[in-house]
């Protein structure tokens, strides 16, 4: 096979039509890959942004007094 004839058969297999339209899909795949992969497109990244700036964290209940263990009041009885 001569060169001529090699550039004549690269030159029909590329533009196929089967070529070209795996070529297209695998380049909206990788488009696709690459901004799924991309941290600044990511869902769960800053959830920060989307807080409501006029709501107010709420406040923490205050501590529960201290439960003495000398009346349980369970009637068990220590041995």
């Amino acid at each position: 096979m001569t060169s001529g004839e090699m550039i004549s058969l690269l030159g029909k297999v590329i533009s196929s039509w089967q070529v070209i339209v795996v070529t297209i899909v695998l380049l909206i795949y990788l488009k696709l890959v690459f901004f799924v992969a991309n941290p600044r497109y990511s869902r769960h990244s800053d959830f920060s942004s989307y807080s409501k700036p006029g709501k107010k964290k709420k406040e923490r209940p205050a501590k529960a007094a201290a439960v003495s263990s000398d009346n349980d009041d369970l009637g068990l009885e220590e041995e």
